[in-house]
């Protein structure tokens, strides 16, 4: 594999993905934690290098337990719910047609919507990416038991930036856990230190990607060998814990789950925070445009500032 240093990206796509014949590394460009000083600092030093080093942060402790009952009610609610598996924004188990996922659950749910700005996430997020924040995608991942398919190894990031056009590695996602977490059934998975290189993936984005990918990916993911590399380097951490438990990671860490073959669901409420200077233009590697409930692009509503006036 190719290995490309920061100089020889070029100004427009400094992380350009789809468009080579064999797999290139790049050096991240971007800075993992954007502010630096403590006075506002919603984290401690130590969580703070944690997650610049690994990529990915644990927080517990975060919601009450009755807070956490209202959000596994209106999650069981809406995985049952019929009408909510018949609309665009959801997609369904392959073969089984139970729910996968519901995007666009924060203008959805009220209960959701007030979780997403949340001024003891909205802080987090707004530290780390140094800038006001808004809400690029929002979903709740049911995962059913016996039927909740595998996903890749993939970069988030990869994604963003070649079917949304998201320029800068300046995004984080927040995964709510609303079931506990085991090895058993199809937990996260993810591999310290994989967010400093940026794996340029191979094959051009087919019209409409998303209507399969989201489903079952294949394209934009790492070939195996790098995969191999990173695993090598950093090994894999198992996101496992309890009801309740944040999984915060940075955009470009990679990381994937199994498949879930028990009867126990795994079911989680994700937040993606992007820094409002790092609004989605033109994709850099599809000609096609994901509709707004993945990616926001028009409906753009900067949260209110915990931090930022």
């Amino acid at each position: 594999m190719a290995v490309v240093q920061t100089s020889t990206a070029s100004d427009r796509d400094l992380y350009p993905s789809r468009t080579y014949p064999e797999p290139v590394k790049f050096s991240r460009q971007d800075p993992v934690v954007y502010s630096d000083s403590q006075k506002a600092a919603p984290l401690t030093k130590a969580q703070l290098a944690e997650y610049e080093e690994k990529g990915f942060l644990f927080l517990d402790d975060i919601f009450g337990p009755e807070e956490l009952s209202s959000l596994i009610r209106e999650m069981k609610s809406m995985c049952l719910d019929e009408a909510i598996k018949r609309r665009p924004e959801t997609i369904t188990e392959k073969g089984s047609g139970e729910v996968r996922s519901v995007f666009s659950v924060h203008q959805l749910n009220k209960v959701f919507a007030k979780v997403a700005e949340d001024p003891r996430l909205v802080a987090v997020a707004e530290y780390i990416l140094g800038d006001s924040v808004y809400i690029h995608q929002s979903r709740l991942n049911c995962k059913p038991g016996f039927e909740g398919k595998e996903f890749y190894w993939h970069s988030d990031f990869e994604t963003w930036h070649t079917e949304d056009g998201m320029p800068r590695m300046r995004a984080l996602s927040m995964s709510i856990t609303l079931t506990p977490n085991d090895h058993n059934n199809g937990p996260l998975l993810l591999i310290p230190g994989s967010h400093r290189s940026f794996i340029s993936c191979v094959g051009e984005t087919p019209k409409d990607h998303y209507l399969s990918s989201l489903k079952q990916q294949e394209f934009g993911i790492p070939d195996q060998s790098s995969v191999a590399d990173l695993i090598e380097q950093g090994g894999i951490e198992t996101a496992v814990g309890d009801i309740g438990r944040i999984i915060l990671f940075d955009c470009n860490t990679l990381h994937g789950s199994n498949g879930n073959i028990t009867p126990y669901p795994r079911s989680n409420l994700f937040f993606v925070y992007n820094a409002l200077s790092n609004k989605v233009s033109q994709p850099f590697a599809s000609n096609s445009i994901r509709p707004e409930f993945i990616g926001a692009r028009h409906s753009i509503k900067p949260i209110k500032s915990v931090i930022f006036n």
